[in-house]
């Protein structure tokens, strides 16, 4: 996705939700937008398995009682 795209990528998904981009943070929500863009397709490049397990889940236990 070129900057171009990007932009009007974030332009249609502001609009879609009502979100008003203040003029002075626009550069720094494309630029956010470009980094976020850039790790998603590297982590879209990588090859996947029926063999490939998720991540561990995270579930939270409450701590005993004197901790």
């Amino acid at each position: 996705m070129n900057a171009n795209a990007q932009a009007a990528y974030v332009d249609a998904a502001a609009a879609t939700l009502g979100l008003h981009i203040a003029a002075e943070h626009r550069q720094g929500v494309l630029t956010f937008f470009a980094l976020a863009a850039n790790m998603a397709a590297l982590v879209d490049g990588l090859p996947l398995t029926a063999a490939d397990e998720s991540g561990n889940v995270f579930s939270p236990v409450a701590p005993e009682v004197g901790e």
